[in-house]
């Protein structure tokens, strides 16, 4: 039986991850053992980050929300549990949006949360 190669795969295959290391500094975005280190390390980080995105935006309106918070004489804590109480359902990016861009709007919540 005559051996078979089934180069336009491996080179379909070679292609591929030369295309995802394209741009990278020096033998890494070239050399195919090195591209592939590269690239899988790279997924990794993809992977990893995806999540921290969404820890990092959720500490940033925490941030935004106690800074705006305090100009009202109260504290993050204090106003997410008179929201909870008071059953204002206003997720935390939507109000951290009105924190900074809408200032009276917060008032407004803050007012009704702390009545």
């Amino acid at each position: 039986m005559p051996r078979a190669k089934n180069a336009v795969a491996s080179r379909a295959r070679r292609k591929k991850v030369l295309k995802r290391a394209k741009g990278m500094w020096g033998n890494r975005g070239n050399v195919l053992t090195t591209a592939k280190h590269a690239v899988d390390k790279a997924a990794q980080y993809q992977y990893r980050d995806r999540r921290q995105k969404k820890r990092n935006f959720r500490a940033l309106w925490i941030t935004r929300i106690n800074a705006a918070a305090r100009l009202y004489g109260t504290t993050y804590s204090k106003l997410i549990a008179a929201m909870t109480e008071k059953n204002i359902e206003i997720n935390r990016k939507s109000l951290a949006e009105l924190a900074v861009k809408d200032i009276q709007a917060f008032e407004a919540v803050v007012k009704a949360a702390l009545a």
